[in-house]
């Protein structure tokens, strides 16, 4: 794919599973990522590399969210996308970028639901079960993050199938008085720190929910920058939600235990409005 990239072409690599990206690291982070800088930009490397990444049930091996590793490689794209809506349109601006970019895909996002025919049919924050993928052209521009609901009383910056779970959440949430903005960065880098910082000063309070183990994750990064650049908006402590740091075991009852689920991210989002 390298290769490929740098006589002129664009190529789609495709590697099953994320976590065996590690078998090829010297390729991705020391060359893929370096030669353009290496270059002076004399040559370019528009390659995307497409991998799945956490799932809930795929073992010690299949399932780990090591999004942080790549976000942590200068020379890199990131992207995570929530929905079917945002995957294709970030696909394509992917594929365009001069640039690698690296495409993580959440596993079980894989059945979400393409409907619709014009992005103008797509829903106000629509979810990825049921979000609109029009069949024509349309790209959305990566670094740029979104707001997929509006809230007054607590920002939440989740990522891929967390997005999914707080959104299912909210109505939950705004029952018992508690209105949640949710933000999507939908890449990782380029990362859209403007609409983070904008939210929490409106809200005043931050809690991150990512699937990711919780040490020097994406998490971290971002509770970094707000406290670096809006620490005197914040009203509480910022309040992080992940997995623990231990392998994601094959058994479901033990899977669960370690990941971050409906009722582990409520009760965050409960105690940090307190």
């Amino acid at each position: 794919a390298l290769g490929a990239a740098l006589t002129g072409m664009r190529p789609v690599a495709e590697i099953q599973y994320s976590d065996f990206l590690l078998c090829g690291m010297d390729q991705l982070i020391n060359q893929i990522a370096k030669i353009r800088l290496m270059t002076g930009g004399q040559a370019k490397v528009p390659l995307v590399i497409r991998a799945p990444i956490g799932t809930p049930r795929g073992g010690t091996q299949h399932c780990q969210s090591l999004e942080a590793w790549f976000m942590h490689s200068p020379g890199l794209k990131v992207v995570i996308p929530s929905s079917a809506y945002d995957a294709k349109g970030l696909l394509k601006s992917a594929i365009r970028d001069d640039n690698p970019v690296l495409f993580l895909e959440h596993s079980a996002l894989y059945g979400s639901k393409s409907i619709g025919s014009s992005v103008d049919e797509k829903p106000k924050n629509a979810p990825a079960f049921g979000s609109s993928v029009p069949e024509e052209e349309y790209l959305l521009p990566l670094g740029k993050a979104e707001v997929k609901k509006e809230g007054k009383d607590i920002t939440i910056v989740a990522t891929m199938q967390m997005v999914q779970i707080i959104l299912g959440l909210a109505d939950e949430l705004e029952a018992e008085g508690i209105s949640i903005e949710l933000v999507d960065p939908r890449s990782l880098v380029p990362l859209d720190k403007e609409t983070i910082l904008n939210s929490v000063k409106k809200t005043h309070r931050l809690v991150i929910v990512t699937e990711e183990c919780l040490t020097c994750g994406t998490g971290a990064e971002i509770a970094a920058i707000v406290c670096d650049e809006a620490f005197d908006y914040l009203d509480a402590p910022i309040k992080r939600v992940g997995s623990l740091n231990f392998p994601t075991p094959l058994a479901s009852i033990a899977a669960a235990y370690v990941r971050p689920d409906k009722n582990k991210i409520s009760q965050v989002i409960k105690e940090a409005v307190r």
